[in-house]
């Protein structure tokens, strides 16, 4: 299992890096700099406790787990 910290670490890797992305694609696709920034720290927020609850939820799920 899982530790919540690792959990943790992981989502904020992730979102920092889907963060960066959704900046550079909202730039491109509205022309500002500004507004991109806001929709990918929006998109961010709302991915990121999207995926902490989901890593959580399937850390206690035992189905296809091989306990070694």
């Amino acid at each position: 299992m899982e530790t919540r910290t690792r959990s943790l670490v992981k989502a904020v890797i992730w979102n920092f890096l889907g963060l960066l992305m959704m900046a550079l694609i909202g730039a491109l696709m509205t022309g500002s700099v500004g507004l991109g920034g806001t929709l990918a720290v929006i998109n961010t927020c709302v991915g990121f406790l999207s995926y902490v609850i989901y890593e959580r939820v399937w850390a206690g799920v035992r189905w296809g787990r091989q306990d070694g």
